[in-house]
């Protein structure tokens, strides 16, 4: 079995980033956009969105005040649903862990363990908690309601409009786990509160390298588990893939434009907060989707309509389906790909 590493390219890191500075040299690509496709053909090569990790920021007291100690008191017995892994890589499309409940303060200590007096699946299993909304079939991830004791210590960077805000997850995990690679639809702010994280990210433009779900363009995930080692018989093109990386220390913040794929490893225990936000226009977004990770909804109409197409290519013969075929992606470069992302 051929395995290959590979070489990665370090994200920038910026410090004391204003709200302004921020706007003006990292997230203009996304006004442009806003003003309309020609606005955005005219803006400069240099501000294509790439993720960038942000140091120095006002995050507030939760920095300095979440300690083990500090975490189970202030939310006491509260119950919360967690992830439960006996390994560390987790697998959503295989879905190799287990749901379980837990009192938080109960929680928060086994996750922070090696090795556990009490478990479910194995003495060194691995905990995961992402926090959901009250009903996750309605309401959204908002620290300030699941959490609103330890919301008081968090200050989240005012970097976007308050009526853009889509949700404030909160995320606690045990020391090496790793999380499966996937895009989220929205930009987002991976706020590294407590611990050490690794992030290994792709850009959107390599997707044709990252073996989605069993390679349906639907997929938001990606096959391939150990991006540090991947299995190159089973997954040749993706040595393709670009890899970015970054190593966030308690009290970075890596900026994760929409689209941009990436994979977390927590090489300690830690506490982090996603806050998730519509830059696109409200009406753009799946109005049911509590989560934030369903295509926009033009998106979604026009993959249904290409499921259409194809199938309607299935009344012609092999030889006339492929050439076809051939010329619906050449007809889609021309009219859609961009010439300018990274």
């Amino acid at each position: 079995m051929e395995r290959r590493e590979q070489r990665a390219e370090a994200l920038e890191r910026l410090d004391r980033v204003t709200r302004e500075r921020f706007l003006r040299d990292i997230y203009p690509r996304v006004r442009a956009l806003r003003a309309g496709p020609a606005a955005a053909a005219g803006a400069p090569r240099r501000h294509r969105r790439k993720p960038v990790v942000l140091t120095g920021l006002e995050l507030g007291t939760c920095t300095t005040k979440w300690t083990i100690d500090y975490l189970s008191q202030a939310e006491g017995s509260k119950e919360v649903k967690i992830h439960v892994s006996a390994v560390p890589q987790m697998d959503f499309l295989s879905k190799n862990f287990v749901y379980r409940t837990l009192p938080f303060d109960a929680f928060v200590r086994r996750a922070a363990e090696v090795k556990h007096k009490e478990y479910f699946l194995t003495e060194d299993e691995k905990y995961y908690l992402r926090s959901v909304g009250e009903d996750v079939r309605k309401d959204i991830a908002d620290i300030r309601k699941q959490f609103p004791i330890l919301a008081e210590d968090v200050h989240i960077p005012e970097y976007f409009e308050k009526e853009q805000f889509f949700s404030s997850v909160f995320r606690i995990s045990s020391a090496g786990l790793q999380l499966w690679t996937h895009y989220d639809v929205m930009d987002n702010f991976l706020i590294q509160v407590t611990g050490r994280k690794r992030v290994v990210l792709y850009s959107p433009r390599d997707a044709p390298y990252l073996y989605l779900s069993g390679m349906h363009v639907t997929g938001t995930k990606s096959e391939v588990l150990d991006v540090d080692n991947p299995d190159m018989e089973k997954y040749p093109l993706f040595v393709k893939a670009k890899r970015y990386e970054c190593v966030l220390e308690a009290g970075d913040v890596l900026f994760i434009p929409a689209l941009w794929f990436h994979n977390v490893i927590s090489e300690e225990f830690g506490v982090a907060l996603n806050v998730f936000w519509k830059h696109l226009p409200a009406e753009s977004y799946d109005k049911t989707d509590t989560y934030g990770n369903k295509d926009p909804m033009a998106a979604s109409r026009a993959i249904q309509i290409l499921d259409r197409a194809l199938k309607t290519l299935e009344e012609l013969p092999e030889e006339y389906r492929d050439f076809y075929a051939r010329r619906m992606v050449l007809r889609i470069q021309e009219k859609a790909y961009r010439n300018d992302c990274g």
